[in-house]
């Protein structure tokens, strides 16, 4: 099985993943041409593609071209990693049932937040992480694995916690997928 990885920021995530299933990841894919995850994937020798919507014609087009990009490079698995874009129709159709996603919330907790860590925080709320699979609403695919993690004062503690369970969680989910 063949993976791509999506991000659109600093690829922490990815980095986490690749270190684990380097072998299985055929591409990292990014919606902003100057993200760091597409640096962490050149360091790592992954192959990185960025595709930013505004240098396409429509969101169709765009995912049209997110298709062929997997289809060229044989990805059976998305794995969402930060990728803060909606996916619709196009890529949903095309590769239904095989995008997964992880939240830094305990869903339905904090669900379609950009924010939810913070948001969580700020209401001194025991947060979580989610994966679940990708479907045509905002972080309501059926939910593959999910952790809660226990409330801290400090936020960089909170944050970071969160972080350290995404990286562990994350790749053991995909592991279930690659056998």
């Amino acid at each position: 099985m063949r993976i791509a990885v999506f991000a659109s920021g600093n690829g922490s995530n990815f980095q986490a993943i690749a270190t684990q299933f380097k072998t299985a990841v055929a591409l990292v894919f990014s919606d902003h041409h100057d993200a760091y995850v597409l640096k962490r994937a050149a360091h790592l020798g992954i192959k990185s593609v960025s595709i930013e919507l505004k240098d396409c014609q429509n969101k169709e087009d765009y995912e049209r071209k997110i298709v062929t990009l997997c289809e060229e490079n044989e990805v059976s698995l998305i794995v969402l990693a930060g990728y803060m874009k909606i996916i619709s129709k196009t890529l949903l159709d095309a590769y239904k049932g095989r995008i997964i996603n992880i939240h830094p919330s305990y869903l339905p907790d904090f669900a379609g937040s950009p924010h939810a860590i913070e948001e969580s925080h700020a209401r001194q709320h025991g947060c979580g992480v989610t994966v679940h699979f990708v479907d045509e609403g905002v972080d309501t695919g059926e939910i593959i694995a999910q952790e809660r993690l226990a409330y801290l004062p400090d936020l960089c503690a909170y944050e970071k916690s969160v972080h350290d369970l995404e990286h562990r969680l994350y790749p053991e989910v995909i592991g279930r997928f690659l056998k």
